[in-house]
This record gives C-alpha cells, sequence and structure tokens, in this order.
C-alpha cells in the first residue's frame, strides 16, 4: 500500500473552522484485543506506528523510559441506564500501584453526543469542594469505513483527585446533590444509583505512553496505547489514541489540523488489520454504540 506525503497532499480542503469552545481534539482507533497482553505484540504495532510516521513525514519524540500505568476503570448509571439513554457518562478512574489501589481517583461527568449543540445540553459541572477542570473534546473515530472518520463532541468536568471512599452508590437523590444539572432529568430521588455491570464489573486499564506527535509548531499531540482488561491475560480491546490541547496559540493552525486529520485517516490502512470495528471503549461496556 502506497502512502503520500501528507505535506504535499493537494487534497486537504483549503479551510478549516475549529469551534471556540474546544478544548481538545483526541484521536482514537480501537484495537483488536488479540495478544495485546503481550509486550512483543505491542512492541510490532509501536514498530508499525513508528515507520508509518516516517513515512507520512510526522515527527515522532519517542518517551525515554516510558512506564506502563495501570489504573481501574467503572461507571455509575440508574438500572435503567438513564444516563446513558441521555447523552450522559459518568466514569471513575482509580490509579493502581501493581495491586494496590490509590486512596484517590479521577471522577469524570461528560455529555458525549454526535453534535456540539447536545453535548452542551447538560453542565457537567459538580458542586464540592475539590478541584476540578472542563474540557470541550472534539473526539475524531474511525468512520463507516477504513479511512474515514466522524466527530462526536464531549462535554467534559473531571475532577482529579475525589477520596475513593466518598464514591456514591446509593440513589439518584444522592448524586444529583453532587451534580445538579441532573436534576433535568426528572427521575425518582429515590432510584438506585450504582455501579454499571454491578460491583465486580471493574476493568483493568493498561496504558504505555508512545511519544509525542508534530503535527506544526504549536499542534503537538500525546499519543498512547491503552488495553482494557477483565483481569489480567484477558484483553478485551485496545485503542490507540493521540490527542492534543486546542487554545487561542493554535486554533487557527489550519494546516496542522488538516495534517492531523489525514494522518489519523491514513494511519487507519496503515494498520488495518489491527483495528476492531466500533467506536468508544465506553460503548463495549454498556453494549450500545455512540
Amino acid at each position: 500500500m502506497g502512502f503520500i506525503n501528507i505535506n504535499e497532499d493537494k487534497t486537504l480542503p483549503k479551510h478549516m473552522k475549529i469551534n471556540k469552545k474546544v478544548t481538545n481534539r483526541e484521536f482514537k482507533l480501537l484495537l483488536k484485543p488479540e495478544g495485546l497482553d503481550r509486550r512483543s505484540r505491542i512492541n510490532q504495532l509501536v514498530s508499525l506506528f513508528t515507520a508509518f510516521c516516517e513515512r507520512s513525514k510526522v515527527d515522532l519524540f519517542h518517551l525515554d523510559n516510558a512506564s506502563t500505568g495501570l489504573r481501574s476503570v467503572y461507571f455509575y448509571d440508574t438500572p435503567g441506564e438513564d444516563l446513558r439513554r441521555n447523552n450522559l457518562i459518568l466514569r471513575v478512574r482509580e490509579s493502581r500501584q501493581n495491586v494496590w489501589v490509590d486512596d484517590w481517583c479521577e471522577l469524570t461527568l461528560k455529555c458525549r453526543a454526535g453534535s456540539l449543540k447536545e453535548s452542551l445540553a447538560y453542565n457537567p459541572s459538580p458542586q464540592t469542594e475539590h478541584h476540578f477542570r472542563h474540557r470541550l473534546k472534539e473526539e475524531i473515530l474511525r468512520g463507516d469505513k477504513a479511512g474515514t472518520t466522524r466527530l462526536i463532541y464531549s462535554n467534559n468536568s473531571i475532577i482529579d483527585s475525589m477520596p475513593v471512599d466518598s464514591i456514591f452508590e446509593r440513589d439518584f437523590e444522592s448524586v444529583t446533590k453532587f451534580f445538579p444539572d441532573l436534576q433535568r432529568l426528572n427521575l425518582a430521588p429515590k432510584i438506585p444509583f450504582r455501579q454499571v455491570g454491578g460491583r465486580t464489573n471493574k476493568i483493568l486499564e493498561a496504558c504505555l505512553p508512545i511519544g509525542n506527535l508534530v503535527f506544526g509548531d504549536n499542534v503537538q499531540a500525546h499519543c498512547d496505547v491503552a488495553i482494557w482488561m477483565r483481569s489480567v491475560g484477558d484483553p478485551i480491546v485496545g485503542e490507540l489514541a493521540f490527542a492534543y490541547r486546542v487554545n487561542e496559540d493554535n486554533r487557527d493552525a489550519t494546516k496542522a489540523h488538516l495534517r492531523a486529520d489525514k494522518f489519523f485517516a491514513q494511519l487507519q490502512l496503515a494498520i488495518l488489520d489491527w483495528i476492531q470495528i466500533g467506536s468508544t471503549k465506553t460503548a463495549l461496556i454498556y453494549g450500545k454504540p455512540e
């Protein structure tokens, strides 16, 4: 299969506008799970990725001494999945050191939908003493066939350090006290609110940083491979992703944004045998596409 020099591609559109509310762009490719728990298999993928970067004339700066991070991932919802049906996702990430879980976790409420307007339908801001940050992500996924793309938008509120023992699993009323805008769902206050799939339905995520991709002077993307497992040695899906911040310094860097888009579309063809059909990792847990 041939690859064009992205810098010389004459087929790219002349103009590209990123909405002023977008703070991040994130490109995601699901990977088939077979063999992803073997380091030799990951090394093979990284080698393919590195060779593709060279052919595409996109600089990749590997991270020296990059180590694999581990964390547990799980989600909360009502028994009827009322959050999910309203494009809402409540996710917990627990950092791990070997077998040990940290006393603090990351708690994220996001409204993720197919349009920017839908993603802004709810305000995910918490009412809490803990520090939180907002992210409005433009997520670029594989389209209907290899080499194509589609967009979804994710309006996030992220608490980086939430005490693990404070994570709720009681009723909807307790959640609305923490995330007030969820009251607009008009659910019964005492409806149960619990982990999706039950308390044992935690995902073990292993994340290996690959390096930084340079699409332009102010557009550098962090790239990594994540593997989701039911337990060690039982991968269910992987993800190759790269992402970068969007700010006033690079929002109008049209050429660099277009290089990233083209790179992502061609990457799908370069690692076609590795790609898992689907949308997001979360969709696999819920069993419903996004």
